[in-house]
Order: C-alpha cells, then structure tokens, then sequence
C-alpha cells in the first residue's frame, strides 16, 4: 500500500460574512460558523480579507486567530496594506491571490511569474515569519516552477476552470482542465512543494481530486456555505470529509 499523505480540509468562511454584511450587523457570526466547521471535522478555516471589505473584516480575523483551535488562513492580495495586517494577525497561513474590486469572485490564478519583483519580498516577509506561504496559481508549469524558484512552501491549483467545464457539460475540455492539473500536481511535488487545490469545488469534483496523492489539502467554501443552507454546516463538513474519504480510499487501493 503507498504512503499517502492525509488531506486536509479547509473551509472558507467568506459567504457567511457575506449574508451578514447585508443587513449590517452581526449575524451570522463567521467566528461561529468557523467554530462549527471544526467541531465537524474541519482541519483549519479560510477567511478572504479583500481590500473593499465586502464580506470578512479586519476584526474578524483578529477573532478567528484569537479563539479557534485549528490553522487560520488568511487569504490575501500581495499589497502593502494586506502584508502589515497579516503580520499583525500572524495566522499559521497566508495564500496569496489575485484581487480586482469589480470581480466577483477570484477569477484565474496569480501571474507569479510577471509579478516576480513584486511577491518576493512579501513571500520572503512571511517565511522571516514563520507563516506558511502559498500561491493561488493555475496548473501552468512556468507558474509552478517560479513558485518554487520563490521559495514558497507551497501552492494551491485553481480548480475553477476544470469545475466550470464539468457544470457546463463539456467533457472535451473537462478532460483538458483535469489533465493539467494532474500535471500540475506531479511537478509541483516534484519541486518541493506542497500542493493544495480549490476554487469551485464540490462533493463530487472533491471527491475526484482527492485521488491525487500529491495533493494535500483543499480550501472550500462558497459551495459548502450554500449547502448549509439546507442541512446546516455540520452536516456539510461531514458530507465534504466523506466525499474526500471515498477519493482518498481510492489512492491507497491502487
């Protein structure tokens, strides 16, 4: 049987803020829904602080380092601003993304390789620190490779192209995405980086990946949040950590 590393699973808590901020007051306390997501099973939580603030604030993350039990990881663009907050906050992790206001998500991953001058400062802030870094990058081997030329512990590979072709029904170029990001996943651990993955993952697109044995770890959210609705987060974790339970199975009995 091969020695398969275990997969984590880190749940972003954005969405829950997202609900809150539209009323302008306090609930749904993200602080709670990160709480419950580790009580069900969660191995760290995910929080986005974007520059407009439009779902997780500043006092937010104090909170969440403040009082949850497991990784915090703060999710970040490489700007001035963002770099003095997250020292400031000292999570266990940082995944650096890119950020432009009108977005409605994070769409594509970072340019490491035309933002060079500009990450490696911040990446080598972060190391002095003792946080781990990692690069919400595209499976494109000119990405991995200068993530690793960088010296960033590690990566996370932009699932959401290969998701997106999956709920659109095209298979040809699903076929593509996956392709890449098995690649993806082989060299980056091949370089010395830990790999982990998100963006538009669900119970069956993470069931799938989990089946990567390079891959350790992945960071879901807005699916879950959405999910919650319905069973509540509990039951969603649950059901995520099955899902990636049944891929992960599949790993150790090839």
């Amino acid at each position: 049987m091969p020695n398969i590393s275990p997969l984590r699973l880190g749940v972003n808590i954005d969405h829950v803020a997202t609900v809150r901020n539209a009323r302008g007051g306090r609930h749904p306390d993200p602080l709670r829904a990160a709480l419950t997501a580790i009580e069900a099973g969660a191995d760290g939580i995910t929080a986005h602080l974007r520059e407009d603030r439009r779902h997780i604030r500043d006092n937010d993350m104090e909170r969440l380092k403040a009082e949850i039990s497991k990784p915090l990881n703060f999710e970040m663009a490489a700007t001035p601003d963002m770099v003095r907050i997250a020292l400031g906050v000292q999570p266990h992790a940082v995944c650096l993304v890119p950020e432009r206001r009108e977005e409605l998500t994070t769409e594509g991953g970072l340019d490491v390789v035309g933002q060079r001058d500009s990450l490696a400062p911040s990446i080598a802030r972060f190391n002095d620190a003792g946080i781990r870094v990692s690069l919400f990058i595209a499976a494109d081997p000119a990405q991995i490779e200068m993530a690793a030329q960088l010296k960033a512990p590690a990566i996370e590979l932009h699932t959401g192209a290969w998701c997106d072709a999956i709920a659109d029904d095209e298979p040809a170029r699903a076929a593509e995405e996956w392709r890449r990001i098995v690649a993806g996943a082989a060299l980056a651990r091949s370089a010395g980086l830990e790999v982990h993955a998100g963006h538009g993952l669900d119970y069956a697109t993470a069931e799938t990946i989990a089946a990567l044995p390079q891959i350790v770890e992945l960071n879901i959210g807005f699916y879950m949040i959405g999910e919650a609705l319905f069973v509540g987060l509990g039951e969603t974790v649950r059901a995520m950590r099955a899902a990636m339970d049944r891929g992960r199975a599949k790993v150790a009995a090839a």
